[in-house]
């Protein structure tokens, strides 16, 4: 190792000048001939006579406290000098070189960029074996580009150094740490860097690469999984992320040549990703402050009974709970997950770990590296999440029991502000210490979902995605089918009078014939009817959870345009159950070919069985959400109107542009401030610009948390789609989602303000459904949605209407066009853009 070196001879100097004359005195100065004696031996030991070495130069610290260039904070990597295929005469000289290395200029400025002292220096040298290296590469223990959790390899043929210079043609390897799968980037491979042995004395030349080997990956997948394993023991040994450089010899064996931390990334303003692939199903478009407010507070509590009923300890439970109160934000009117807070949540679930990938898919959220879960850490895992379904069943009917009980017996039409306000506490304690119910459904719903998909791949990897949503069609109807059948049930009954049938087919206003209906005009037993289904299904419509929507309870003879289109269709509840119930059928015989065993065809039956069981009580507890959220819009637009009678508001629906704080504040004596009306009327004037303003938010977005966030998402960067593509522009892909294949015009649907008569026989794309879309889908010929997951509600009710469905479609409403003939392919998940009649 050279000794600290300094010279106040040359202080004066310029800069350039002075480090030259220290590498020309370090020179001079040599290596002292003891030292020279042992580099000599030693060099014997390690490469024989007439072998050869490698000689590298490492700036180290120099004992004042400065790091070197072992630290990812100040790396010194590149600034100092190496030599390859030195000989034996050569390597003392070399050394002496190395520790001139220390004064190059370009190291001299880094130091004084640094603010260190730019003419002090400690440079170590070690001295390897030269490996007659084929092939070579470099490997990051993470992803240098992000820090994400999946080794890089960087391989070529000949040396290292043709890697590190850049020449030499390179391959591109990356593995993923939790699951082992490789993805390649492999090149044309003509340059490489290497010895040529006609002429040994000239050091790395470029050499050419075997034309038979220009086209192969420069390693196999054995060899990528081996130094994969590799770069995790040495990063296990540093303690931390490692840049690895290695050599392969002839016989294939792999050796390592240096490690050095991963020169870390400065310091970056925090970053902040939203992802509303799956929530906006619930919330599309732009949503009010109430909504946004009593959305949020769900969550919260929603989740906190979740994570206790999945053995969350209440004090990690308290310790995050202002993740809690952060999980949905809203970005100018738009409501988006704030998916870190996401990840970080739901990883305090240890049982979760091995559901990650399916709960991503399922959200349609983009995945995230992480180590890989041991076998029998899942076994662990998965037991504990099946000792806890044990008793789901039982609590699934407590808690639907619970709800019938509670929505059937509240009005608050005619309450006062005290009881509307005592009502509403009373049941957000009971939703806080109940609804978590539904979403540990969700847990166990993704923990059959992972092992469908896991013995599927084993046992049939012939199958199709066809097989695997023909066997969640069919079944006991949901809640949310029952209202469908309840409509079509309507339409059957008025099909039998003709006078009936006249009368809802004429162009008579709904509000006029809702009445004439309902009084008896063609008969009391349809008029019992319709008033029954308004009672049982009157808070499902469309966008039902956005609480300025106007339901079927607000506007009831919206019903009416369901029940015309059904009438004239001519189709029955029957027809609807039939045409599952062979989707499942068929299915059936899929799985028959494609698992010959019994024994497996009988565990993936019973897995499938239950995998229905749970999406039933998903929509089910859906459902019970929709109705939820119309007795909450119920209790505070009656508070409304008495802060209209107070004179605190204009109108009832201003507390739209409120939060249930400040509703609820105004009548407890918790709100700062009493001027209601203008801060509604400023919230009501800036909703009314976002929806003008009709701005199309990304599915992902990533924004700096080093601002407001209404500044920040002025330069937003949308994060790239995680599912899409295509052949061409003709054909489109997304994910399959129910088999079938039909042609017809698309009908591209922004805002449901369209009928079910307008739906009727066309391909319905859109960018998002929710359950209230339920009406439109039954009239379409297929369903095409940029949003959405094999769980998601347009999957299901794809499967429930055997209908062809595609959704996680990117851009399907700008990149179809409306009226444009399609061919839908349910089973492959395709959309092609044909030209022509259909």
């Amino acid at each position: 190792m050279a000794p600290l070196v300094s010279d106040d001879t040359t202080e004066n100097g310029p800069a350039p000048q002075r480090a030259q004359l220290l590498r020309d005195r370090i020179r001079e100065a040599g290596v002292p001939d003891s030292l020279r004696r042992t580099l000599a031996e030693r060099f014997d030991e390690i490469a024989g006579p007439s072998g050869l070495v490698a000689v590298r130069a490492c700036v180290v610290p120099n004992g004042s406290g400065e790091s070197g260039e072992d630290s990812a904070q100040d790396p010194f990597a590149g600034l100092s000098d190496s030599f390859l295929y030195v000989r034996r005469e050569e390597v003392a000289d070399r050394v002496a070189d190395c520790w001139a290395s220390g004064f190059n200029a370009e190291a001299v400025l880094y130091r004084e960029h640094r603010g260190l002292d730019p003419f002090a220096a400690r440079v170590a040298v070690g001295v390897q074996r030269m490996v007659p290296a084929t092939r070579s590469f470099v490997a990051f223990t993470r992803d240098p580009r992000d820090g994400s959790d999946r080794c890089v390899i960087a391989a070529a043929y000949g040396i290292g150094e043709g890697i590190v210079a850049e020449k030499a043609d390179i391959d591109h390897f990356f593995v993923d740490h939790a699951t082992g799968a490789i993805e390649a980037r492999v090149e044309v491979k003509t340059r490489a860097l290497g010895r040529d042995p006609d002429r040994p004395a000239a050091g790395p030349v470029r050499v050419p690469v075997d034309p038979a080997l220009a086209d192969r990956p420069a390693l196999s997948d054995r060899e990528v999984r081996e130094i994969a394993a590799l770069t995790a023991r040495v990063e296990d040994h540093f303690g931390g992320p490692q840049d690895i450089e290695g050599a392969i010899d002839p016989d294939g064996t792999v050796h390592l040549v240096q490690a050095r931390p991963i020169v870390a990334a400065p310091p970056e303003a925090p970053v902040h990703l939203w992802d509303n692939n799956n929530i906006t199903e619930s919330f599309p478009g732009v949503s009010c402050a109430l909504t946004y407010s009593l959305g949020r507070e769900l969550f919260e509590v929603g989740f906190t009974d979740l994570y206790r009923r999945m053995g969350v300890p209440a004090s990690q439970i308290r310790r995050n709970r202002e993740r809690l109160r952060r999980m949905v934000g809203y970005l100018d009117g738009h409501i988006y997950y704030a998916i870190d807070n996401w990840y970080h949540l739901h990883g305090l679930m240890r049982c979760f770990r091995p559901l990650w990938s399916t709960w991503e898919e399922a959200l349609g959220v983009a995945g995230r590296e992480r180590k890989p879960v041991g076998r029998l850490a899942r076994v662990v895992h998965l037991t504990e999440i099946a000792g806890r379904a044990l008793a789901h069943p039982r609590r699934v009917r407590d808690f639907l029991r619970w709800w019938d009980e509670f929505h059937a017996t509240t009005d608050v039409s005619a309450a006062g502000p005290a009881e509307v306000v005592a009502t509403y506490r009373a049941l957000w304690t009971e939703v806080g210490r109940r609804w978590g119910l539904t979403l540990a459904n969700g847990v166990f719903l993704f923990t059959a979902t992972w092992a469908v998909g896991a013995l599927l791949r084993r046992w049939a990897p012939g199958a199709d995605r066809s097989v695997l949503n023909g066997m969640l069609s069919g079944g006991r109807p949901n809640r949310s089918a029952l209202a469908l059948h309840s409509a079509v049930d309507l339409a059957t009954l008025a099909g039998r009078s003709p006078a009936l049938r006249a009368a809802i087919l004429s162009d008579t206003d709904p509000r006029l014939l809702w009445a004439e209906l309902t009084a008896g005009r063609h008969g009391t037993a349809f008029a019992d009817a319709l008033r029954e289904h308004l009672r049982r299904y009157g808070d499902r419509g469309l966008a039902d959870l956005k609480l300025e929507a106007l339901t079927p309870r607000e506007e009831p003879w919206t019903v009416l345009h369901a029940v015309r289109a059904y009438l004239r269709q001519g189709q029955t509840v029957a027809d609807i159950t039939a045409t599952g119930d062979r989707v499942n059928r068929d299915a059936r015989r899929e799985l028959r070919r494609h698992v010959r065993q019994p024994p497996r065809r009988a565990v993936l039956r019973v897995l499938f069985t239950a995998m229905r069981t749970l999406l039933r009580v998903r929509e089910d507890t859906r459902f019970c959400r929709s109705q939820l959220f119309g007795d909450l819009r119920a209790m505070l637009l009656r508070l409304g109107e008495h802060l209209v009678a107070a004179g605190r508001l204009d109108h009832p629906r201003d507390v739209l542009d409120l939060t249930v704080e400040e509703v609820l504040g105004a009548f407890d004596g918790t709100v700062a401030g009493a001027d209601l009306r203008s801060l509604a009327a400023v919230r009501g004037a800036e909703r009314a610009g976002w929806i003008e303003a009709d701005r199309t938010f990304p599915p992902r977005i990533a924004t700096g948390g080093d601002q407001p966030l209404t500044v920040a998402l002025e330069t937003a960067v949308p994060e790239p789609a995680t599912a899409g593509g295509g052949q061409g522009p003709a054909e489109l892909v997304g994910l399959a989602s129910c088999a079938g294949t039909v042609r017809g015009r698309a009908m591209v649907v922004l805002e449901p303000t369209v009928t079910a008569d307008e739906t009727r026989d066309r391909i319905l794309v859109a960018r998002a459904t929710d359950p209230g879309w339920l009406f439109l889908m039954m009239s379409a010929k297929a369903l095409v949605v940029e949003r959405g997951t094999l769980l998601s509600h347009t999957a299901i009710t794809g499967r429930l209407l055997g209908i062809p469905t595609v959704v996680a479609l990117p851009e399907a409403t700008t990149r179809i066009p409306d009226g444009a003939v399609v061919e839908v392919d349910g089973a492959a998940g395709t959309v092609r853009i044909l030209d022509g009649d259909s």
